[in-house]
Formats: C-alpha cells, structure tokens, sequence
C-alpha cells in the first residue's frame, strides 16, 4: 500500500507512535509519505521507502495566524495524486482530521478518492476537543474519517463518552519495535551505567514533554525523597515548559548533582536498558508510551493509575501504581522496590514478557493493515 501520515513532528507520544508506524510499514514493504511542517524527529532520513514532505505556510500580511490547516490541506492533495496514494493516516484530531477531510473533498471533484484515517492519541480528546469552541469541529473530523482509532479502551470510552460518535473506533493499542528496545548484557549495561552513575547507585529515569500534564516536578520530588534513603541517579530526558521549574526544585532540595537533565534525545533505546526504574507520575495518561518502552528493556515504572494507564501495568506485577500527587507513597514503593533485589527482578522480567507478548510492533503492525484493508475495502 501507498499510506501517507501525518503527525505532530515533536517531542511526544502522538509523534513518536506515528513516526514508528510509518518506520515499520516501510520495513513491511509498504511506501511511507510523512506530511507534516518539518521532519519528525525519530525520522532520520536513512530509513528506505520513506519520503517526507514539508509543508510550506505562507506568511502573507493579510494572515495574522498562519492557515497551516489549509496549507496541510492542499500538501496532503497534492502528494495523494503525485503519488497515488491508497490513503491517508493521521495522527491527533486536531488539525489534521479536518485537513484530511479537505484533501479528499478536493480530489473528490477529479473522481478520486482518498479515505483517511484518524488515530485519537488523547489530549485531542480530553483537552483539545473538549474546548466548546473546538468540540464541534472536532466531532465532525471523527464522524467523517473512513476510519477511527483510539490507543486504549479508556480514550475510546471517554470519546464515546463526550462526543456521542457515529463512527464506530477501534482500539489498536500503542507497540514498541521489541528488537530495538530491549535489555542489554550484563558487561554492556554495567559499562553504560559508568556513564551516569558510581558503582552501587541506582539510575531512576522520566521520559516526557516536560507539559504540566506530565508533572515534571513530582518526578523530581520523587527523586528527592527516595535519595535519602538510596545512594541513586535521575536521568531526565526530554524539554519542555516545565523544565526550569524542575531544575528550580532539584537545586533547591540540593539534588542538583544527582538529577542529569538530558534534553531531548533522538533515540532513547540506548539510555532507557541502564535505568532502574522509570516515573511516570502524569496527571493524565491516554496509554502510557513511555512506560512500555521502559518494559521493553525490562524496567518497572513507578505510575500514576490515570486513564490507559491500567490496562498496561498491572499494579505489583509489572510496576506500581498510586494516585496523582501521592508523591510519599511513590516515593517509598520505589525505595522498597529497589532494596529488594529478588522482588525487583521479578517484575523487571514481567514487565519485559508483557511488553513482547502484547505490545510488540510484529503482534501490533497486522492489526493496522488488516484495519486499513477493511477501510479500502468498503471505500466507493
């Protein structure tokens, strides 16, 4: 098939999903068009039948907010017929879903058409799409998509729920490429721990966006109170609008030295097999990406039970679980946790086995082309 994406480009969940996706359809045999206002950061032009394509906004006085959606628009047409595209995918309702609509009307009037589909990723739909000037319109990118999914069964319940769809969803869960994330040997992981930590130190990571949503300051909190206890490292690796608050705290609590603030990193396969443990202390949390790909390299994640995060780890077997800003109580599962070598082990390795049983992108990749048949298939 000829798919086109589009996505986000940036640093989060949304991005990260849709740019794997296209990797691994490529990787499948498939032909990958990327759509987008620049090049999504894990796409790092050396893979094969990927193409990207930038879409260009004009900066016309006339316009004091650049029309991206309608820019979007007329790339996505334009790629469609140049490269005869079976269909569209894309990533997060708002632009892209009504962006797409556009495109297949446009081609509509030279007798081609162009079904899209629409992946929910969450903040779309409980924040965005909530906003009441946003709600219609994005209701609308719903109810007109060939085809909608969602990455877990709490945001196709909570979608359902707000915005009474007549498009039936699919839950096609989020995936990790199982060989890229995976556990390193014991020589090689100790000799990358050397990197960031003594010997006898524990090494903690977070993963984000540093947004509010993501409680960036908690995981420094955390942190804070598990180093009295535990000779230990955080790694943050990610940016955002809430990075200097973090730094603020971790000076402030006199951790500074011990809390490495990474930036963003094009690939975190190679740091996450080192750590630990990862935090996750969200506010919310559609799925969860970052923790499936900590369980990939057999971490456990020290978790908030918000949204989809239940559905991927099972409390006390492949990582805890507490409510938002119970920063005590996650806190002293992580030292517990990490003084028990016997019980940490254990959950390390289930948090693996989950990971490859259900979240492997060879178990989830078939699920998307079986769904995109089942849109062609019905498509006028």
């Amino acid at each position: 098939m000829k798919i086109g994406i589009t996505c986000y480009p940036t640093y989060g969940g949304s991005g990260v999903v849709a740019t794997e996706l296209g990797i691994e359809l490529a990787a499948a045999g498939h032909q990958v068009h990327f759509i987008a206002y620049s090049q999504p950061f894990r796409l790092r032009g050396r893979e094969q039948d990927i193409a990207f394509h930038e879409v260009s906004v004009s900066n016309y006085p006339l316009f004091e907010y650049p029309p991206y959606d309608l820019a979007l628009a007329t790339r996505m047409a334009e790629v469609a017929e140049y490269y005869e595209l079976d269909l569209l995918h894309v990533h997060y309702a708002i632009p892209h879903s009504i962006s797409a609509y556009l495109a297949r009307q446009m081609l509509a009037g030279r007798n081609r058409h162009l079904p899209f589909i629409t992946t929910l990723h969450g903040t779309d739909i409980t924040l965005v799409g909530l906003d009441h000037s946003y709600l219609p319109i994005t209701r609308f990118g719903i109810e007109e998509s060939d085809g909608v999914t969602a990455i877990s069964n709490y945001l196709r319940e909570k979608t359902i729920q707000e915005f009474h769809p007549r498009r039936e969803i699919e839950v096609i869960p989020n995936f990790v490429n199982c060989d890229v994330y995976t556990p390193l040997g014991q020589e090689e992981r100790e000799a990358g721990r050397r990197r960031f930590a003594e010997d006898g130190e524990k090494i903690l990571v977070h993963l984000s966006n540093f947004r509010p949503v993501k409680r960036t300051a908690d995981v420094v909190r955390i942190f804070a109170r598990l180093a009295r206890h535990i000779p230990a490292r955080l790694l943050m690796i990610g940016d955002g609008p809430d990075r200097s608050a973090a730094e603020w705290i971790a000076h402030r609590k006199g951790i500074q030295d011990r809390v490495h603030f990474m930036g963003k990193l094009g690939s975190v396969s190679e740091i996450l097999p080192l750590a630990d443990l990862l935090l996750m202390p969200s506010e919310l949390e559609s799925f969860g990406l970052a923790a499936l790909e900590a369980m990939a390299c057999r971490v456990p994640s020290i978790a908030t039970r918000v949204g989809g995060v239940p559905e991927l780890i099972e409390d006390g077997v492949t990582g805890r679980l507490f409510p938002v800003g119970d920063v005590d109580g996650m806190a002293a599962a992580a030292v517990e946790l990490l003084s028990d070598p016997d019980r940490h082990e254990a959950m390390a390795e289930a948090a693996r086995h989950t990971a490859r049983t259900r979240y492997c992108a060879s178990k989830i990749l078939p699920l998307y082309e079986r769904f995109y048949e089942q849109v062609l298939g019905v498509s006028p």
